[in-house]
């Protein structure tokens, strides 16, 4: 078996507690990550045996800073000068209550290894590494299932948290494999009611900034009987489109495609990939409430504009992140303008873009344009380029828009030396003056000016 490539560090640690008569295991993803030969997780799982939690964190006072968050659990987060591990003890919970909160814990550092891993939620998850004997413990098959690709639950605990059933979603993703039937058909059984909106929307993001395919995700969720606690997503499901435009199917197909697209468009900004892959969930909301058989053809118009109710609805569901809902239910109110606007390009001016840049960022609405436009069932020579996307930053770049919105070359101040006192009248004066800026009769400031003069002379 491969020896797991840990910080020397973490050597140090686990020596030094082998001094006290402790034991320390690696455990979770960082060992499951090794054994599918991806790079070790950053969030490394170090679980200690055979000692109390007095003496464990009067060792790892000697390798950094140690944060008791989670101290009550049994944690103790150390930070060093190189990484951070959270240490724990193995614990024994009992189900007390409705909630994360609802659990009675209390730590046995005497429990074996096969006990403490038990509680665990999924057997690729189980699998322990002993840091100095470079043993490796795997009481529940787990490295069998990661050959074979599944997530199975180890056992009835799995029940007692239906996070879990969430956490099967994004993890069938990430890991890219199958959830095993009996794992399915238990997830079936428990109520999501009860999660916070807070951890609900953790596994969400994790999904989201994580998978390569969050399609996988999204497809188990609706197996798992998630989709039954978002209507919206369900909705999209058997919603027609028109088979020209999307030979790929209904709009659900269609929006699993268009989150994958968009994760190949993620930056590695958390705060904007997730407002990427978001607007990029729930794009199409509208659909199901405007698509109809109009003239030959399935339709759906305005579904841009009828989609942000919904939009906004699902999200409050998950989240008070103002600026997240605010900033995804504008994008999925113009996901077409960047193709609308390309077509209509002979005839508009460019205020028109400019006035866009007021309401959105355009490279963001461009990502998300891009990922609508690919996300469908295309020919090779149409997947080379996004013409109108490309097009629209042209356009903003050459109006200096493309990286933020236009600012008024007119202010107070230059109406005050011109003599116009301050009231409604400056105020009329200042909003024309914006106005004509963004239709392009004027660039620069003293030319904003030389319109002042002569508004005020007429």
């Amino acid at each position: 078996m491969p020896l797991l490539p840990v910080p020397p560090e973490l050597i140090k640690i686990a020596k030094a507690v082998a001094k006290c008569n402790g034991r320390s295991l690696l455990v979770g993803g960082a060992v499951r990550d090794h054994f599918m030969g991806r790079n070790i997780s950053k969030d490394i799982d170090v679980e200690i045996y055979g000692m109390s939690p007095e003496i464990l964190e009067s060792v790892l006072r000697n390798f950094g800073h140690l944060h008791a968050v989670g101290k009550s659990f049994g944690v103790l987060k150390l930070k060093t000068s190189g990484a951070e591990y959270d240490f724990s003890l193995p614990r024994s919970e009992s189900k007390s209550g409705k909630g994360h909160r609802g659990f009675l814990v209390k730590t046995d550092s005497a429990m074996s290894y096969q006990k403490a891993a038990s509680r665990r939620d999924f057997t690729v998850n189980s699998i322990g590494y002993d840091l100095l004997t470079q043993e490796v413990l795997d009481p529940y098959d787990g490295l069998a299932d990661l050959k074979r690709k599944v997530l199975r639950h180890i056992g009835p605990s799995f029940a007692e948290d239906p996070l879990r059933v969430l956490r099967a979603m994004q993890f069938s993703a990430r890991l890219e494999f199958e959830i095993a039937p009996e794992t399915v058909e238990l997830c079936g059984q428990l109520d999501l009611a009860e999660l916070s909106r807070e951890r609900i929307f953790e596994e969400f993001r994790k999904l989201f900034l994580k998978a390569k395919r969050p399609s996988i995700g999204l497809e188990a969720a609706k197996k798992l009987g998630i989709l039954r606690y978002f209507p919206e997503l369900k909705a999209l499901i058997g919603v027609p489109q028109d088979p020209e435009w999307h030979p790929e199917g209904d709009v659900w197909i269609h929006t699993l495609l268009v989150m994958d697209e968009a994760a190949q468009l993620r930056k590695g900004d958390e705060k904007q990939d997730l407002e990427l892959m978001f607007s990029a969930l729930c794009h199409d909301f509208g659909k199901p409430l405007t698509t109809e058989f109009l003239r030959g053809r399935w339709r759906s118009p305005a579904h841009d504009i009828k989609g942000v109710v919904p939009t906004e609805q699902f999200l409050r569901r998950m989240t008070d992140d103002r600026i997240l809902i605010e900033e995804v239910t504008t994008l999925v109110k113009e996901h077409l303008r960047p193709v609308q606007l390309f077509k209509e390009r002979d005839r508009i001016n460019s205020g028109t873009i400019r006035r866009l840049a007021l309401r959105v960022r355009i490279p963001e609405l461009v990502l998300l344009a891009r990922a609508d436009y690919f996300g469908r069932t295309l020919s090779e020579n149409k997947r080379t380029h996004f013409e109108a996307g490309d097009w629209l930053l042209d356009e903003a770049e050459r109006m200096d828009v493309r990286n933020e919105a236009p600012r008024p070359l007119l202010l107070g101040r230059h109406l005050l030396a011109l003599g116009v006192t301050p009231g409604p009248e400056m105020g009329l004066i200042l909003k024309q003056a914006f106005e004509s800026q963004l239709n392009g009769d004027f660039q620069k400031e003293e030319d904003a000016i030389d319109w002042a003069k002569s508004y005020l002379s007429n």
